[in-house]
């Protein structure tokens, strides 16, 4: 697959700047807003935004199913922020109606850092991206609380203690087989490493968790 063409969820969220990166990551890039276009692509980013706005809108669009039908079938996936939820097999300080694609088996804590006034940039180191640390930005930001079999934590950072800490910080970044989840928007920033990963990601499309 030379050139792998990856969607965007198109519904919500900062789709331009996902579409921007990954065409610096070598992939064609396409927005995503029905079931026909998601037919047509390799894998599927699902950007930032707000997670119960978002899985309201895939309903309104009728697209849940078919995202999660491809989903259920292998196909690669990148969650970022509201996508890390949207991908969670357990979300907690959800809203009771929402729903999410289940795919990762992790609890995931929705706007676990706080609010839009406590958002904040660090550089965290992520396991599998070459090239040093990275700057991540936290924007409303979850965390993940728990992860299952098969997900192996790429990212940690700090948020100052509090119960459920573990060795290393918060777990802000993961991959479990062709699923990939951040808490954080490397789309805001100019550089492309993480979107290169998943496109690499795309282009083995049969690659398990990472060991």
């Amino acid at each position: 697959m030379p050139v792998p063409q990856i969607g965007v969820l198109a519904l919500q969220g900062d789709v331009v700047d996902h579409m921007r990166a990954l065409e610096a990551a070598g992939a064609r890039a396409v927005p995503v807003r029905r079931a026909s276009e998601l037919d047509a692509v390799d894998g599927l980013v699902i950007p930032g935004g707000e997670s119960t706005t978002m899985s309201k809108l895939l309903d309104v669009f009728d697209l849940f199913e078919p995202v999660r039908k491809r989903l259920d079938a292998g196909m690669p996936a990148f969650g970022s922020c509201a996508g890390m939820i949207l991908l969670a097999e357990e979300v907690l300080d959800g809203r009771p109606d929402q729903r999410s694609f289940g795919v990762i088996p992790m609890t995931v804590r929705r706007n676990a850092f706080g609010r839009q006034v406590d958002s904040f940039e660090t550089e965290i180191g992520l396991d599998g991206v070459a090239g040093g640390p990275f700057r991540a930005v936290f924007i409303r930001a979850p965390w993940v609380e728990r992860i299952g079999e098969g997900v192996a934590v790429l990212g940690r950072v700090d948020s100052g203690g509090g119960s459920g800490e573990g060795p290393g910080g918060r777990i802000v970044a993961v991959r479990a087989g062709a699923c990939l989840a951040t808490s954080f928007h490397p789309e805001v920033t100019a550089d492309a490493r993480v979107h290169e990963y998943f496109v690499e990601m795309v282009r083995g499309a049969e690659a398990g968790p990472v060991e």
